[in-house]
């Protein structure tokens, strides 16, 4: 008992620690994956990313959120669709999660709201989310604006938009940087910069998706071959009805970015098939 009374604070979590390790070392991990202090690692490499059309905007102030392959140790790679959300507050923009790798595995990068897009790895990700920043609208004070040259906005008026020409940094479908086969990207001095802001992290609304995709089977990238039978919604967490996009074959995956239209319309993920089928018409 006397010893204890002399232990300092800091002797005291050293114990803890010590008496914990074999507990932690004994702890099942799961097949394939393991958690680690910077995010989760995968040895197995992430799906090409699909082919899909953007689903049109549900409503003014809703910001686009692109696909993109999550894991679960039950099923493996799943696709959580894109999708439409009200961002947490005005100023904010969404940067994307993104797979790189790293000492031998692959590690898992949150996505998170900011006043800036920074960095997710260079991966095309379609409709504005090009391999850097955000092409797809700005704010302008509390009132986001959009492209329409990138954007879908369906039957609904619009009143807040610009025209501005896009440009992808790549056209591949490889979903993930580094390694022998991802993408070569490296952060620019903005995205370097918005790592030091204040993030904020996925919305309830965003939570509710991601859980809901990942309670679904056909996700899962075992079962769809990477086609997943819902690619995109217009609505959250709605995998049924209206707004809902299926994956497109994947067999035309070198078609051009479709140039800037002078009319509401989706621009399409530079793999599009049916932006291939345009293009040779003309």
């Amino acid at each position: 008992m006397t010893v204890f009374h002399h232990l300092t604070f800091k002797n005291f979590l050293v114990v803890a620690i010590l008496l914990a390790t074999p507990l932690l070392m004994l702890a099942p991990m799961p097949a394939g994956a393991q958690q680690m202090a910077d995010g989760l690692t995968v040895q197995i490499a992430p799906p090409d990313l699909p082919v899909y059309d953007q689903p049109p905007l549900p409503a003014d102030g809703y910001i686009w959120i692109p696909g993109y392959w999550h894991w679960s140790p039950g099923q493996g790679y799943y696709w959580v669709p894109g999708t439409w959300v009200l961002p947490p507050s005005a100023d904010m923009l969404w940067t994307p999660p993104y797979w790189a790798w790293a000492d031998g595995v692959y590690v898992f990068h949150a996505g998170y709201w900011g006043p800036q897009v920074g960095y997710y790895g260079g991966v095309n990700y379609g409709y504005g989310y090009f391999g850097s920043g955000y092409q797809g609208g700005r704010w302008e004070g509390r009132e986001f604006v959009y492209n329409r040259s990138v954007n879908n906005f369906g039957k609904l008026h619009v009143a807040h938009v610009y025209q501005q020409k896009v440009e992808a940094a790549n056209r591949a479908r490889v979903s993930y940087a580094g390694g022998a086969r991802g993408l070569k990207s490296e952060p620019s001095p903005e995205e370097r910069s918005a790592e030091h802001d204040a993030h904020g992290p996925v919305t309830a609304e965003q939570t509710k998706h991601i859980t809901a995709a990942a309670q679904s089977p056909a996700f899962a990238a075992s079962r769809n071959q990477g086609r997943p039978p819902v690619a995109a919604t217009s609505h959250a967490a709605q995998f049924k009805g209206p707004g809902v996009v299926r994956a497109q074959p994947a067999a035309v995956q070198h078609a051009a970015p479709r140039p800037a239209a002078p009319h509401p319309a989706a621009a399409p993920h530079p793999a599009s098939a049916a932006e291939k089928g345009r293009e040779e018409k003309r």
